[in-house]
């Protein structure tokens, strides 16, 4: 094979995703990397490519988008995107769909594109997301509750264009609920429309034995993807689109789900006895969180790159706080910032959360706060504390 392929594009390409599109005035030509051996067909025929499901181009130079009712706007390309493979209607109409998606060329264009999604990253977690999109590794983030672990996936998948997909861990989590289900009633359904073709496929039967073969040889009908139901794990693994897969709160599962998860992690495939070995379209970046409330098996530990995200200092939750809430008075945004941190230092059940402090802003705004003085504190602390024996002992600890 060679190592690149130079194609002149015959007309404008389209990006977007289904639901939308933006015309893009092509470039004269795009090189596309080959990821594998590639079959062309001879000189004077079209060129014909034995094709993987995907490839990456890198993308040359800017684009110029537009829609045709409005002006040309020149925006910022993406680093790369991905090509899924054509359709008999996207040959029809010589249009290609792509998924604009950015990856991330240094830490500093890490914290810069999570800034724009309203995430203010440090130096560390900069590093573990570069790192683990150039590896191919999951993160496991563990932290306190609502320091910004989930935070941080969202933003990782909104700034990269990814799709976020998320699974939310709880107790009894099991498989089915986590990889897929077969849809019993459609299958019912289909199987009463289905009546009558059923009856004149057994009905010269010569025994029950001789039908129930006739019925089996037709079994894989009705286990195929037509009835297949996926769950978030194998909605990341088949998803036409670069994914991002976030796994919530993986420390409230069970440690038997914790192995299954291993598997998947390890070969990003699966195996559904009807169908077979079902591998990742595209393999996703998958971000587990951990509140703590258990220890992880070392085994997860080892295929993860580690990052712990604790309470932010003084100077970083004031940002954030400014950020999310912008019509807060910068004075009282820094009072309530010093009292949170100062709430966190008393011995509570539960210390306030960045995203409780962020409440408090919001509500000091719901309620034309122009003060923050010990009535207004003692009449809002509920927002931001959730036990009652925390929310006396911060009273007291105000009043003295």
């Amino acid at each position: 094979r060679p190592s690149s392929i130079v194609i002149r594009l015959p007309s404008v390409w389209v990006f977007g995703r289904p639901s939308s599109s933006v015309v893009v005035r092509r470039p004269s030509s795009i090189v596309i990397r080959l990821p594998s051996v590639w079959v062309f067909g001879r000189p004077s025929s079209s060129v014909v490519v034995r094709r993987p499901s995907s490839i990456v181009i890198r993308l040359p130079s800017v684009w110029v988008f537009g829609r045709p009712s409005s002006s040309i706007v020149v925006r910022r390309r993406p680093s790369s995107v991905v090509v899924r493979r054509l359709s008999a209607v996207d040959r029809l109409l010589s249009v290609v769909v792509l998924y604009p998606f950015h990856m991330f060329t240094s830490t500093t264009d890490v914290r810069e594109n999570l800034l724009r999604q309203q995430y203010i990253a440090g130096d560390e977690i900069s590093t573990v997301v570069f790192l683990a999109e150039r590896m191919g590794k999951p993160v496991l983030a563990e932290g306190p509750a609502g320091v910004g672990k989930t935070e941080l996936a969202k933003a990782w998948a909104a700034a990269s264009g990814r799709e976020l997909i998320r699974l939310q861990c709880y107790e009894g989590l099991d498989e089915a609920r986590a990889l897929y289900e077969w849809e019993y009633a459609k299958q019912m359904l289909y199987t009463q429309l289905l009546r009558d073709k059923l009856g004149q496929l057994i009905g010269d039967s010569t025994s029950l034995s001789d039908a129930a073969d006739r019925v089996g040889r037709e079994e894989n009908v009705f286990f195929s993807k037509r009835f297949l139901l996926p769950r978030p794990l194998l909605r990341a693994l088949t998803s036409e689109q670069p994914a991002l897969l976030l796994i919530d709160e993986i420390d409230r599962a069970d440690a038997e789900f914790e192995a299954f998860l291993l598997e998947v992690l390890s070969d990003f495939q699966v195996s559904i006895p009807e169908l077979g070995t079902i591998k990742a379209v595209h393999r996703p970046m998958v971000v587990l969180t951990s509140n703590n409330t258990r220890e992880l098996s070392e085994a997860l530990k080892r295929r993860a790159l580690y990052l712990f995200i604790d309470y932010p200092d003084f100077d970083s939750e004031l940002r954030v706080v400014q950020m999310r809430v912008p019509d807060l008075a910068p004075a009282i945004a820094r009072q309530i910032v010093e009292l949170v941190q100062k709430l966190r230092e008393l011995d509570l059940k539960k210390s306030p959360s960045v995203a409780e402090t962020v409440d408090w802003a919001r509500a000091l705004v719901a309620i034309n706060a122009d003060v923050l003085d010990e009535r207004t504190v003692n009449d809002t602390l509920s927002v931001v504390l959730k036990h009652e024996s925390d929310i006396r002992r911060a009273k007291r600890a105000i009043g003295n």
